[in-house]
């Protein structure tokens, strides 16, 4: 349902596209997801919060009816203090081989107290 834009004069990554594009119809617009479990328990260290944010953009489309190969876009913010290396590994990790449109954000905070990640996601649904 997605088309992966990865022109061969750029870098070829093997777990993100450059571009894609969404037919048109229904969109799912997943709002920013924390490191906080059902319990509203933050998780502790990046790498958790990482891979529970993921875990929640993933509840969410499939609520939806959604996979994570329905994604046009991921948007990651990052607390300024988190190594975005070890954040992207963990996300590769949860997230698996869907490549998709990725932008990695680096912030002076964010809104959930003991936040070091948010994870939004855009997905394009089927009719």
């Amino acid at each position: 349902m997605i088309e992966r834009i990865n022109p061969p004069s750029l870098y070829q990554s093997p777990v993100f596209s450059q571009g894609t594009i969404a037919p048109a119809g229904r969109t799912l617009y997943v709002g920013g997801q924390n490191g906080v479990d059902a319990a509203g328990t933050m998780a502790a260290g990046v790498v958790a919060q990482v891979k529970q944010a993921i875990a929640n953009v993933l509840a969410v489309l499939e609520s939806a009816g959604a996979t994570p190969d329905d994604v046009a876009k991921l948007t990651i913010y990052l607390d300024h203090r988190v190594d975005p290396r070890e954040a992207y590994a963990a996300s590769v990790e949860a997230w698996g081989e869907h490549r998709t449109a990725v932008t990695g954000v680096m912030v002076a905070s964010l809104a959930v107290p003991g936040a070091l990640v948010e994870i939004e996601a855009v997905a394009a649904l089927q009719e």
